[in-house]
């Protein structure tokens, strides 16, 4: 195998792949890069899978030799990474020691003009394939809507791996609505998208649809979920190139697993099992108190008297003024200071107290788009439903702590 292709093509390619590469494999062939050169396409494809997750990308290059060859991931990163932009040459040679251990080894050559490498990789044949997808199971969908539904909830997903079901986004994907929601038993965000058919290609979108049976329903890991909007991002910024880029990607699934392909990049990820909460019955329909205020303005407040709240119990408290219209923010962290905080803000219904979770709100506050939101609530003790005004559909609940007296 031998190829010729530019620095940068290959350092975002392989950047980009190697998240799926685990940093302890099961298996050492896990550990690498899988690199195929066609030589009749003049294309490069790189392939990372740590058996739940893949990710596959290719890129133009000038093939004189075809063939494939497993890399050592990390250190096939590393390197090239810190070669200087121009061209470089990347060729194979089999090994050829004798050792048992080293029988199935290669050797690539990395060449520039700085430069020239060596890396013992390995042959192919022990390397996964993908899973593959029937077609007919494709929809398209609009990357705007995908991204924003990313924003508003993947932040709200749980860590704890003994609540899988709760580490992932549940999609609902229906023909008048796309929905995300993610909880972790302690906050909830909601994203609709109303409009999402309408957005590209409507005539397409419905022809797609009417092959599938909607509404589907599925929970996603949220780390695949993350790198697909890495993978979106640099879709997108090719743009600038000139390259002309779809507003859409396909998202295929069967029993257990989804695949989403975006032009030359696609990524394939096991959904997660169980059944996913009945979130939609957590959230108040009536509320006794309502405040509108300029977000940015509270959340600049709650990021400074986070830093003594950070130092005891990471709780801040509202003092809700309905008869000033105002909100004062506070924190006494014993043994440490206190900090208080005074802004105006436009509330309906009586004066309350109420506490917070400083995480909690921040994440919240950064994830709404809108520079005026709202707050819902009906007692110190009950959920608060925080939602932008105009913009994407949100609906983020949060639950308050209770304060001490």
């Amino acid at each position: 195998m031998k190829l010729v292709c530019k620095q940068s093509d290959l350092n975002s390619n392989l950047s980009l792949v190697s998240r799926a590469v685990p940093s302890r494999p099961t298996h050492p062939i896990l550990g690498n890069v899988l690199l195929t050169a066609d030589e009749e396409k003049s294309r490069v494809l790189l392939t990372g899978f740590d058996l739940s997750m893949g990710i596959q990308t290719s890129f133009t290059a000038n093939v004189t030799t075809g063939g494939a060859i497993a890399i050592p991931a990390k250190l096939f990163n590393d390197i090239v990474s810190r070669l200087p932009d121009g061209e470089i040459t990347l060729a194979e040679n089999m090994g050829e020691s004798d050792s048992e251990d080293e029988v199935n080894s290669v050797i690539v050559t990395l060449t520039s003009k700085s430069g020239r490498y060596q890396m013992r990789g390995m042959t192919p044949d022990e390397f996964p394939e993908l899973p593959e997808i029937e077609a007919s199971s494709a929809i398209q969908l609009p990357i705007k809507a995908l991204t924003e539904g990313f924003r508003g909830s993947l932040f709200a997903t749980s860590a704890d791996e003994t609540k899988q079901v709760l580490t992932g986004v549940h999609l609902i994907v229906d023909r008048d609505k796309l929905e995300f929601a993610a909880t972790d038993g302690h906050r909830l965000a909601v994203v609709e998208n109303t409009n999402w058919q309408g957005e590209d290609g409507e005539e397409d979108e419905e022809e797609e649809s009417s092959q599938l049976n909607l509404p589907f329903e599925l929970t996603l890991p949220a780390r695949a979920l993350r790198e697909l909007e890495r993978m979106l991002g640099m879709r997108q910024s090719s743009d600038s190139t000139g390259e002309e880029v779809s507003s859409t990607v396909a998202l295929k699934f069967e029993e257990g697993q989804i695949v989403f392909q975006s032009g030359d990049h696609r990524l394939t990820s096991r959904t997660l099992e169980g059944q996913y909460p009945a979130y939609r019955q957590l959230l108040p329909s009536q509320f006794e108190h309502q405040i509108q205020i300029d977000r940015r303005n509270l959340l600049s407040a709650v990021e400074r008297i986070a830093v003594l709240a950070d130092q005891k119990n990471n709780v801040v408290k509202f003092s809700i003024d309905s008869l000033n219209q105002t909100i004062d923010l506070s924190v006494e962290a014993q043994d440490v200071g206190s900090g208080t905080e005074s802004m105006s803000a436009e509330i309906s219904g009586e004066s309350l107290d109420i506490a917070f979770n400083v995480k909690y709100l921040i994440d919240g506050l950064k994830a709404l788009s809108t520079s005026h939101i709202s707050l819902e609530m009906n007692s110190a003790n009950s959920p608060v439903i925080i939602t932008p005004i105009g913009g994407t559909k949100m609906t983020y609940l949060i639950m308050p702590v209770q304060i001490r007296t």
